[in-house]
């Protein structure tokens, strides 16, 4: 936490402990999906801070959602085509977030002033990472298979869950529900046990091979596995919020999914959810989205009403099982990074 800049403070009304605010805003998290920043503006709100994203000339700014002349929305405004413009006094802002048209004083020279507050914009996955503190080059979660050619790329659309965002990302790491709460996807309620794995650290959180007879054809897809074949599942987790599950289907079939956690706030996850694969590229996408938010929808009961709300970092305070080493590299993972209460109230 030494390295952290003191000079960063949270936003007004912030649902984080000051400190883990510091921490967290320090990582990267995509705020919105690339095909969303048009014209714009785009309002979007990432650990409690109201973000505007807009394009101007093929640049893309993220900054703080607030005009630098009286503190208005610019998200209220509107793009001519030069910038964003501010909804009370048509302040506009281009490259860089720097003003470029004051229409009161047309011909007074801009106050140096009138900037907005940006940060660093990166897309990739079909989505737009921010991070509101970055003190050095992008580290964006790699995606497996994503620039291979010979693998559909997928960009659903985001969904919106009201629970923290370590909760969501321990529930798409967790191998043991899946016959409980997927047994309408792709679960199997007759298999159920968990076969011993084993968690690998790694320089950005870590990583794991699960291996066992579960199925991930949905109910219904009568093609199968062979016989007493071995499905792999191979996580990687990416701290504090994303992780990507590359599952190995029969043959040389592939899919990858990103699982990652933008937090909102303390209480409020935005979750954007990447796919590529190898197989189904016939299957329209539509299809694609509505059974991945099918999966999403069958978990959100579930991490929505845990409780206590944060995520308890000390193990004393629950209670585990053999299952749970994915669960336990997690909570030790986001407790080396200096992590503690997450919440203010």
């Amino acid at each position: 936490m030494s390295d952290l800049d003191p000079s960063i403070s949270p936003p007004d009304g912030c649902t984080f402990v000051a400190e883990d605010w510091r921490i967290l805003a320090s990582h990267w998290y995509p705020v919105a999906l690339s095909s969303e920043v048009g014209a714009g503006p785009h309002a979007a709100t990432l650990l409690d801070e109201p973000l505007v994203l807009y394009r101007v000339h093929g640049d893309l700014i993220v900054a703080r959602d607030l005009c630098a002349h009286r503190g208005v929305p610019l998200s209220l405004g509107h793009h001519d085509g030069e910038g964003i413009v501010c909804r009370y006094h048509g302040l506009r802002y281009g490259a860089a977030g720097r003003c470029n048209r004051v229409p009161a004083s047309p011909n007074l020279p801009i106050p140096g002033r009138l900037r907005l507050k940006t940060y660093p914009a990166v897309e990739r996955y079909g989505l737009v990472w921010t991070s509101l503190a970055a003190a050095a080059e992008p580290v964006i979660p790699d995606m497996p298979h994503w620039n291979d050619p010979e693998f559909q790329q997928i960009v659903c659309p985001t969904v919106d869950i009201r629970c923290f965002a370590g909760r969501q990302v321990e529930g798409f790491l967790d191998v043991a529900h899946f016959g409980f709460i997927h047994a309408g996807t792709f679960g199997d309620p007759d298999n159920l046990e968990v076969a011993p794995y084993v968690t690998k650290k790694t320089a950005t959180g870590f990583e794991v091979d699960y291996r066992s007879s579960i199925g991930n054809y949905p109910i219904g897809d009568h093609r199968g596995a062979p016989q007493a074949f071995e499905w792999l599942r191979h996580f990687e987790a990416h701290l504090p919020f994303t992780a990507t599950l590359t599952i190995h289907f029969p043959g040389a079939a592939r899919q990858v999914i990103m699982n990652a956690a933008s937090p909102v706030s303390a209480r409020k996850t935005r979750l954007f959810a990447p796919i590529c694969r190898n197989f189904d590229k016939d299957v329209p996408v539509e299809r694609v989205h509505e059974y991945n938010l099918k999966i999403f929808e069958e978990d959100r009961l579930i991490v929505e009403t845990q409780r206590p709300e944060r995520l308890p970092l000390d193990l004393e305070q629950e209670g585990h099982i053999s299952a749970d080493g994915s669960s336990i590299a997690y909570r030790r993972g986001l407790k080396r990074l200096g992590l503690g209460q997450f919440f203010i109230a």
